[in-house]
């Protein structure tokens, strides 16, 4: 029983960082329908994320996090299928 609660919230969690992602999306066409430059959006939304995980989980936590960074972006954790428009 405690394993499908787990995999319920696990679910959730999923479901938020999706909506959470598609608001960041929108915020970030809107900046760029600004004219803001999107390396100077990419910047700030970094910014904005590390503080938030800082806030969250201290500077060490958050430093051990960015520590594993570079060895997940070159599995490509980060790496999206391209969408045909």
């Amino acid at each position: 029983m405690a394993h499908d609660d787990s995999a319920a919230t696990d679910e959730g969690a999923v479901d938020d960082r999706r909506a959470a992602l598609a608001y960041l999306d929108e915020a970030w066409e809107e900046a760029l329908l600004d004219g803001i430059a999107p390396d100077c959006v990419a910047h700030a939304a970094l910014f904005a994320a590390l503080k938030e995980l800082v806030l969250s989980f201290g500077e060490e936590a958050t430093a051990r996090f960015v520590e594993r960074l570079p060895d997940r972006l070159r599995k490509g954790d980060y790496t999206l299928p391209s969408l045909a428009h």
